[in-house]
């Protein structure tokens, strides 16, 4: 059993918890209880993020498909929400341990003190031994609101948490250089977060009860992972799963770890999508930036042009050659920005402290 991860979140899919024939699989998720419970015995903390509502409401209200979509879904996450926390809290109960439920929506990830408040919380219910249960509110999380899927949510709350380990527990083994049972489609063991290459066997194809597919996980597993959470895709359905892959011994993608970010780099890092302003630099602070012998703020005297307005704390992303190499929190409005562009001796635009590079 690996001993350096202190704190895990575990996502696990709609089509861990459910099968589209047969409905929730009360037997499978009374194993993975088990199995999250095994793992606070031995001093794990462990978050799960739970899919599976809407796939508990149709097995509820299996009517009223001719409903409009995404007042159905509503109805449907609604519904199974509640139905899906009261097994949870059955077998959590069966086992003495306490859940607790907490839905979220993009806003709340968007907003600083929102993501503070909410980190506040779920740092209270570790403190407790209470195992949180997360998902998307989809009752109110529709067009801009939504998450890609939860493994979004799962990759968001693992920086926010300082989680050492994020586990995506899917239908399937990990990613493949296939479709899955294709001939010749094997399992890739280990992926470097930082190697494009493998993105060329990544289908765009979703599974049966979630919005996501492999390319959400495999996006989402190589941002944890350059933030330097150790993370894992896996097969849910398998028995064990969470102590075989936290011993080694079951078959899994896993996404060796880079040097671990602060906690403002973990929040920046997924908040490309709030950019304000886009900053155009010349090569010397590309350069700058980019190295890894020193660290380096963004100065006006490296920054060709500006595209967009912002104000102090606001989002923007860097750019060098049509590129994004980083991103961070302006120190001060566009109007002085624009003023000092490229003038030598003026305050940095994005401090080092508040700048995370998303390309080495």
């Amino acid at each position: 059993m690996n001993n350096d991860f202190k704190r895990i979140v575990v996502k696990i899919g709609s089509n861990v918890l459910a099968e589209e024939e047969q409905g929730l699989q009360r037997g499978r998720i009374r194993s993975l209880v088990d199995q999250v419970v095994g793992l606070k015995e031995r001093g794990m903390q462990v978050l799960l993020v739970s899919s599976g509502a809407v796939a508990a409401g149709r097995s509820v209200l299996p009517g009223s498909e001719d409903m409009n979509k995404v007042v159905r879904r509503q109805v449907l996450s609604a519904v199974g929400q509640t139905e899906l926390m009261n097994i949870y809290q059955q077998y959590f109960r069966e086992r003495s341990c306490h859940v607790a439920q907490v839905l979220a929506t993009k806003e709340d990830f968007r907003d600083r003190r929102h993501y503070l408040n909410m980190k506040n919380c779920l740092y209270g219910l570790l403190r407790d031994d209470i195992v949180p249960i997360l998902n998307e509110n989809d009752v109110v999380s529709v067009t801009e609101l939504m998450f890609t899927d939860n493994d979004e949510l799962a990759g968001l709350v693992a920086a926010m948490v300082n989680a050492q380990a994020l586990i995506i527990l899917s239908s399937v083994d990990g990613v493949l250089t296939g479709p899955p049972g294709a001939a010749g489609s094997v399992l890739i063991p280990e992926i470097d977060p930082i190697d494009a290459r493998f993105e060329e066997y990544i289908l765009p194809s979703k599974s049966s009860f979630g919005r996501g597919g492999m390319h959400t996980k495999f996006r989402i597993a190589r941002k944890a992972a350059r933030l330097g959470i150790t993370t894992f895709v896996a097969n849910g359905r398998r028995t064990g799963i969470l102590p075989g892959i936290l011993s080694g011994k079951v078959v899994c993608t896993r996404f060796p770890p880079q040097r671990e970010q602060s906690n403002v780099k973990k929040w920046l890092a997924h908040q490309e999508k709030e950019e304000k302003a886009r900053l155009h630099v010349n090569l010397g602070a590309a350069e700058a930036l980019l190295s890894e012998e020193k660290v380096s703020s963004l100065l006006p005297v490296g920054i060709e042009r500006i595209e967009g307005r912002f104000k102090k704390g606001d989002i923007v992303t860097i750019w060098h050659d049509d590129e994004q190499i980083g991103i961070g929190l302006a120190q001060y409005g566009a109007r002085s920005a624009t003023a000092y562009l490229g003038q030598r001796g003026k305050k940095a635009l994005v401090h080092y402290d508040y700048l995370l590079v998303t390309k080495r």
